[in-house]
Parts: C-alpha cells; sequence; structure tokens
C-alpha cells in the first residue's frame, strides 16, 4: 500500500507521534520488548513506526518487516476463507456441520456432574463462525468440559483432521445457540474448508487470498531465510514481567507444521496484515483482486447475535460490542469504553497483536507485539485512542 501524508488524509502528523511516545513508554519501562504500529486511512498508510526489539538479548532492533504470531487475528482470515466457498454455493451457513465433519452428528452436552444431554439441534457452520456452536478452549478453567480439552491434548503434533476429529469427541458446555463462547470452533470451521475444497487450509489460504493479496510473509511456518525476522515471545512469568517465553529457534513455527490452525495458527507482518484489512475496509477487493462480493463482507461485519447473548465476553464483558462472521463489531461506542465508530470491527491476538476497521473513518490501525498474556498492559486501548485522537478532518 503506498505511504501518504498524515494530512493527506485528515490525520495529524503532530498527533500521530504521540503514538511512538506512548509505544516507548512501555519499551522504556521494559514492559514490553518491542512494538510496531500502523495507522492507514483513505487507501493509504500514514503511520507506520517501530519502537524497541525483537530480541532483547541480542539486542536486535524490531523492524517494520518483523515476523510476529498473530495467533487469534488468523480466525477473520478463515471467516473469508469459508465465506469464499459460500459465494460460491459450496456451504450454507445454516448446514449442520455433521455434513462436512460426520463426528459432530451424535455430540452431547454436558449438563453437570459428569450427566449428558443429547442435542437440542444440530451444530451449524453459522453457529461455528458466531462462537455460539458451545465449544470451548484448552485455556479455559471455568467448566469441567476445559479439563476435557486439556486432556485431549488438541496442540499435540497433529494434522487438522485429527484435531477435530478429537474436538467432537468432546462433549459441548452448552446446548447450540444458547451462549457466545470463545472456542476452538474456527478451527472445526478450519477443517470444513479442507473437507469442500480438496485443499489442506494451507493450500487454500496460499493459493486462494495469500498470493492473491501479496501478503509474502503470512503462513502457518516461518520459513528458513525469514527465522532471523521472527521476533521472541515474551511474557509473565515467576522469574519476572519481561521473560521469555519463546524464542523463534525453539517455536513450533519453525519447524515442520501439520496442523493448520484457522483459529490461531499464521505469522505475519503489519505491511501483509494491513492488506487483509483493506481488503476487508474496500468490502472485499484490493488493487483489482476480488476476493468476496460487497454485501458478503457487509454480512460478515455486522452484528449477528441476539440481544440475548450480548455484550460478548472474553476474560471480561466487552460492552457495546457484538459478533459477525470472525468480527467483533463495536455496537454502541458510549458503552464500550473504546474510541471508534458505531460499525467498526477487525479482533485480536493472544500475543497483543490487535488490528480494526473503521468503515465511518475510512480507518485502520493495527498493533503488533509479542507478550502472554494479553490484556497485561492497556497497550490496545492506549493505541486506539492515540489513533483516534489524530483525527482532524
Amino acid at each position: 500500500m503506498k505511504t501518504v501524508a498524515p494530512e493527506q488524509v485528515g490525520l495529524s502528523a503532530s498527533r500521530l507521534a504521540r503514538i511512538a511516545t506512548r509505544m516507548r513508554h512501555y519499551v522504556d519501562q521494559k514492559k514490553l520488548a518491542g512494538i510496531v504500529t500502523l495507522v492507514a486511512r483513505r487507501g493509504g498508510v500514514a503511520h507506520f513506526e517501530k519502537i524497541g526489539y525483537q530480541d532483547l538479548s541480542s539486542g536486535t532492533p524490531i523492524e517494520l518487516d518483523t515476523i510476529f504470531r498473530i495467533y487469534s487475528m488468523s480466525k477473520p482470515v478463515t471467516s473469508v476463507a469459508l465465506m469464499m466457498l459460500f459465494e460460491r454455493g459450496l456451504v450454507r451457513l445454516s448446514d449442520p456441520v455433521s455434513k462436512f465433519v460426520p463426528e459432530f452428528k451424535q455430540v452431547k452436552v454436558y449438563v453437570g456432574a459428569g450427566e449428558l444431554a443429547d442435542l437440542e439441534r444440530e451444530i451449524t457452520v453459522h453457529d461455528l463462525l458466531t462462537h455460539t456452536a458451545g465449544l470451548s478452549y484448552d485455556f479455559f478453567f471455568d467448566s469441567p468440559v476445559d479439563a476435557l480439552y486439556r486432556e485431549a491434548d488438541l496442540r499435540a503434533d497433529i494434522t487438522l483432521e485429527e484435531m477435530v476429529r478429537r474436538i467432537a469427541s468432546l462433549p459441548l458446555v452448552h446446548q447450540p445457540g444458547r451462549v457466545w463462547r470463545y472456542s476452538m470452533a474456527v478451527d472445526v470451521i478450519g477443517r470444513v474448508i479442507e473437507v469442500i475444497s480438496g485443499l489442506s487450509l494451507a493450500e487454500f489460504f496460499d493459493e486462494k487470498i495469500l498470493r492473491p493479496l501479496g501478503m509474502r510473509d503470512t503462513a502457518f511456518a516461518v520459513p528458513p531465510e525469514a527465522v532471523d525476522r521472527f521476533a521472541t515471545m515474551y511474557g509473565l512469568t515467576e522469574k519476572g514481567a519481561l521473560d521469555v517465553l519463546e524464542t523463534p529457534a525453539a517455536s513450533n513455527y519453525t519447524k515442520t507444521v501439520r496442523r493448520f490452525s484457522g483459529g490461531g495458527g499464521l505469522v505475519s507482518t503489519a505491511a501483509d496484515f494491513v492488506r487483509f484489512a483493506q481488503l476487508v475496509l474496500n468490502k472485499g477487493e484490493l488493487d483489482g483482486v476480488r476476493l468476496l462480493g460487497r454485501k458478503t463482507m457487509e454480512y460478515m461485519t455486522i452484528n449477528h447475535l441476539p440481544p440475548a447473548l450480548l455484550p460478548i465476553k472474553m476474560e471480561e464483558p466487552m460492552p457495546g460490542t457484538g459478533f459477525g462472521l470472525g468480527f467483533s463489531v463495536l455496537m454502541d461506542v458510549a458503552q464500550s469504553d473504546l474510541m471508534g465508530s458505531a460499525g467498526a470491527h477487525g479482533w485480536g491476538g493472544a500475543a497483543n497483536t490487535h488490528f480494526w476497521v473503521d468503515p465511518q473513518e475510512q480507518l485502520i490501525g493495527i498493533l503488533m507485539l509479542q507478550y502472554m498474556p494479553s490484556h497485561t498492559y492497556p497497550v490496545t486501548s492506549d493505541f486506539r485512542t492515540l489513533v483516534y485522537q489524530a483525527l482532524v478532518d
């Protein structure tokens, strides 16, 4: 994407400079190692800066082309892939998941004290896309089902087909459609894509999305020639607040990957991901490449949850926020405690990567860093405020 002067797209250069000042505070206070920030508006990149280090022990500075584990920022990409098949009539959102993964036909629902109940209705593809299927995650601890997810060893060196087979063998936390619960549903979507397309999820992404969009550094693994650009993962441990959690050499991303996780398996760069975000903002098209129709993209980025399931909740409730097909959707700015516009949509990853698209302002914000857990510091909300305060037109 082209680089533009901030004032050319209605942003103040002096106000955008506050982003670097605040991000440098996190680095200087030894809370975060390194941060890349990007702001685009009206089709041009008005701010693209780097602060700090890709690796502290070697003193390697973070660069604009540093590669990050984007984890759950993979989910919107997977959702776009599924909807590309939807547009061709190969899948309907009302289809039962068992049409593509037969094991889901027999899934049960945990109702307490080890008791299981039959499904009131089958899980649909729409349930998966909106996180209302009743699935869970192995890092949650509020249901006995979560322990079963951990025992199933879903992150082992297995194929996506085997991982989804194991998920289908576990009970649901609730009946489909009853509760919004963040889960491995999008990993199941990835398997549905494989079944329909006859391609692995990695092949589908590469052929249908990443290469057409020119996203050269986005993949399920970091190639050997790019490992020197792959950031070290830091986090909070007993040893300290900025301890190494994973080096590039020890990462599964630098080894042969068999489990292509549509829910959290991609690595990317800010320069790559802004191309995907601009595709979303452009309602399915970028530089003459159209992946989705305008109405499909609009349909994906509106709230799909009934009032009874709002607001969505991660660690804490997210007031004013609903969920579409792979994207959170800002519905009520005043309730949300976030700067933005009604209809803004996006998502983030476990290591504090985050992006959003604001159609009203024709605005994109992208934050890339590697620190877990994700809400240790308010870096995401700080960045968002700093982007919006720079708007002058």
